[in-house]
């Protein structure tokens, strides 16, 4: 067949069996949209702005372990994509991102929206091209999805010159076996590894597996569990981990870190061994590294080796595939009780596990943990909930119990306001027989709002929860504690949300009310298309337990009492 650069690229996607990318047209990449046309097997989505489409592509490969691909054009389009290619990076989303690019005559040349993309991005992708020549077009392709999905996930840019895009050659696929000369992304533990490891686990009296994304992206869950349950060993998890194991499960003490559980973080400290599975020992979940779990051994599990010994020395490193791992280590551990160590545990908890009351206490204010404590209640399991980032997305992570895997959605790493619109939409894509909902902060919400036109140009459902404390509320959370409250440009003026919604054709919702929370959820759960809430929520509210930026992982600040909505069901936090 002789076909375009442009047609060799979609090819070259079908083959990689895309179905949906999300993206937005221009200059240079208007050959690629042109040919797309031809291939009516993969949807497009027009958004709205690229960093959406960014988010979109991210949230889709979360919520379904597929590759997720994002198309923009040159210069500002480009470079529209990168604070979504960060996101994912830091979270390890599998990710291709296509650009468009000047003519290869004008590289160099300040052409017109000429950005050099590669450079840009080159510490924030796994790996990146620049495709000059047609006859690259489709290897690149392959690669990139090659090295997106491989070893620990990430995203990789592949930019082509329009006049790559626009030249004609006959062209074969080539589905031959890829070749890659220093990507090797298949390490093996040791046998002596192994062995230490062991010993360490036999003889531990008080471990806890730290548990983080790595187990979701490793599909690993079964294996988590049944290590667990085989040593009685408790489970603490990241943020991103959220899902690995269900909220209910006896070994499941809930998230650790910044805001994670007091006895959780209490645990960690008390730990004589840690087993960090998949996770990275980010600082939010270690505080001050000098007195970080100072009594454990540690063995850290991933496939990553760049991310062993990088913040936290450990005793035992098994770099490899989690689930392999975890599968290789099952063939030899022996079942152990940790009873006294469980039975302190729950001493430490006590009554303070405010997250297992169904009907929190209510004194006529509406709070954000009443709104995502219903919201749990009146959804299944199986709901898939993304979150933009801030108070909102903390709340989240404690109230609502997340209990299947790649169902909670979050900016971890890179912490990027404006993710949630967009990666709900993503996610409604990847699974569209789910209920989707996005929890967001009145101020994350407006800087990609304009995704709304997206969700009802696709007639998509996706129902929105916002936030709404009049604040930008994190960052008000922060001078309310360390800034004598001098609430410098945090108090936010937002528009009508409600009308805002239906500007855009959708229908819109405010809640003030705590008796009002369940028929807002019904009713969103009831009406065709998507629909946006807006919970006006206690103003000055604050996530609670604390742990101040690099202070000790056991010194966190508590709710202060008297509190009058939760002084008994919260008092031990």
């Amino acid at each position: 067949m002789k076909l375009t650069g442009a047609q060799i690229m979609w090819e070259s996607l079908v083959r990689e069996g895309v179905d949906v990318v999300f993206g937005y047209p221009g200059g240079q990449n208007l050959p690629i949209y042109d040919a797309m046309i031809d291939y009516p097997g993969i949807h497009h989505v027009l958004v709205r702005h690229e960093q959406g489409a960014s988010h979109m592509a991210d949230a889709y490969a979360r919520a379904s372990g597929r590759v997720g691909v994002a198309l923009a054009t040159s210069g500002p389009g480009a470079t529209n994509l990168v604070t979504g290619i960060a996101t994912a990076m830091m979270d390890s989303s599998p990710t291709v991102f296509i650009t468009g690019q000047v003519p290869a005559r004008l590289l160099g040349y300040d052409a017109f929206q000429e950005t050099d993309v590669t450079g840009i991005t080159l510490p924030i992708t796994k790996h990146n091209y620049l495709v000059t020549d047609v006859h690259e077009i489709s290897h690149a392709i392959r690669e990139a999805f090659y090295i997106a999905k491989t070893g620990r996930p990430g995203p990789v840019l592949v930019d082509i010159t329009k006049d790559a895009q626009q030249e004609a050659i006959h062209w074969q696929y080539d589905d031959s076996p890829l070749q890659m000369r220093g990507y090797r992304p298949d390490l093996r533990p040791t046998s002596a590894d192994f062995e230490r490891a062991m010993e360490l686990i036999q003889k531990a009296e008080r471990p806890v597996i730290l548990a983080g994304s790595g187990v979701m992206l490793s599909g690993a869950m079964n294996e988590l569990r049944e290590f667990a349950e085989r040593t009685r060993t408790p489970i603490a998890l990241t943020l991103l981990g959220l899902g690995a194991i269900p909220a209910g499960h006896p070994l499941n003490m809930g998230m650790m870190g910044m805001h994670g559980e007091a006895w959780v973080n209490n645990m960690i400290q008390e730990a004589d061994l840690l087993l960090a599975f998949g996770m990275r020992f980010d600082d939010r979940v270690t505080g001050n590294l000098k007195t970080y779990a100072p009594h454990s051994y540690k063995i850290h599990c991933d496939i990553d080796p760049s991310e062993i010994n990088k913040n936290v020395h450990v005793d035992v490193a098994l770099i490899g595939d989690l689930r392999e791992t975890l599968q290789q280590l099952l063939e030899y551990v022996q079942p152990v009780e940790h009873r006294e160590w469980l039975d302190y545990i729950d001493e430490m908890k006590g009554d303070s596990a405010v997250r297992d009351i169904q009907n929190l206490p209510d004194d006529g204010h509406l709070y954000a943990a009443h709104v995502i404590n219903d919201l749990w209640r009146f959804t299944d399991e199986h709901t898939i909930i993304t979150t933009d980032v801030g108070q909102h997305q903390m709340w989240a992570a404690q109230y609502y119990k997340t209990s299947c895997p790649r169902t909670f959605l979050t900016s971890g790493g890179l912490g990027t306001m404006g993710f949630g619109l967009p990666s709900a939409i993503g996610a409604k894509f990847a699974q569209p027989d789910r209920q989707v909902w996005t929890i967001v902060g009145d101020g994350g919400f407006q800087m990609t709002a304009a995704e709304l036109s997206t969700a009802a140009q696709e007639g998509i459902k996706v129902n929105v929860a916002i936030i709404n404390n009049g604040y930008l509320g994190m960052v008000r959370q922060w001078q309310e504690f360390f800034y004598d409250r001098r609430y410098s440009a945090t108090p936010m003026r937002s528009p009508d949300f409600v009308k805002l919604a239906e500007a855009h054709g959708l229908t819109g919702m405010r809640v003030t009310e705590r008796s009002q929370v369940e028929s807002a959820i019904r009713g969103a759960q009831e009406t065709e298309g998507t629909v946006v809430i807006d919970f006006r929520v206690e103003k000055e509210d604050s996530v609670y337990p604390m742990v101040p930026a690099g202070a000790d992982l056991h010194n966190m600040i508590r709710r202060p009492m008297p509190n009058r909505v939760f002084e008994e069901a919260d008092r031990d936090l």
